[in-house]
């Protein structure tokens, strides 16, 4: 019997995670079941199972691909001297998301942000679910807080900045970015590029002394 590759392994299980992904895309987590996926990627049950021994694991390998994603991006940046400026950063994290799967295209509309709406209502009754995603959310905090550092030591912001305070929001754009694209559709990286720099070129309007007078 010819022994099958690890190259069809891994084509077969990306097969079924983005036939999946599409399920979950179309039609939330609950409404998909499992004959609902057979069906999508056009194995048999055997075949299906023999990766995955059902929905939730399903959904469990899906998101962690994501985190993985996200993760990467930020320790990536975290390296570099001095790092990336968060007006290149949020794009170039979305469009990597993008690039690489289960950020699959499903006619015409790329299905991620989706499906991170539905993962975030999913933790909410999954503890599993909401320790993965705990974890990774984790893991892009400590590479923030090591890309404000990096920050601080090219002297491009205050040297008394909350690295944490910072990571919590930059992480916030990018979801909030994706949040937007899964309710009212696609939007080109240079609306958020554009957006974020004008952001960044604000000044602090201070109050004038106690006892002066403006004009």
């Amino acid at each position: 019997m010819a022994r099958v590759s690890q190259e069809h392994l891994d084509a077969r299980r990306r097969q079924i995670l983005d036939g999946a992904a599409l399920c979950f895309a179309r039609n939330g987590f609950h409404a998909t079941s499992m004959q609902d996926v057979l069906k999508e990627v056009g194995l048999s049950a055997g075949a299906v199972y023999r990766y995955f021994s059902g929905k939730e694991e399903l959904i469990g390998a899906i998101v962690g691909e994501v985190l993985d994603v996200v993760g990467g991006v930020f320790e990536s940046a975290a390296e570099q001297s001095p790092p990336p400026l968060p007006d290149e950063m949020i794009p170039r994290l979305l469009a990597t998301l993008k690039e690489v799967r289960p950020g699959v295209v499903h006619d015409g509309e790329w299905i991620f942000p989706r499906l991170m709406l539905q993962v975030w209502t999913e933790t909410l009754r999954n503890e599993d679910l909401a320790a993965m995603v705990h974890t990774g959310y984790a893991r892009a905090r400590t590479a923030w807080g090591k890309v404000v550092e990096g920050y601080k030591a090219a002297d491009l912001i205050a040297p008394d900045a909350d690295p944490d305070a910072m990571a919590r929001v930059m992480i916030a754009l990018a979801q909030g970015f994706a949040a937007q694209m899964a309710v009212f559709g696609e939007m080109p990286p240079e609306v958020m590029r554009d957006g974020l720099r004008a952001m960044m070129s604000m000044r602090e309007r201070r109050s004038a002394p106690e006892g002066s007078q403006l004009g």
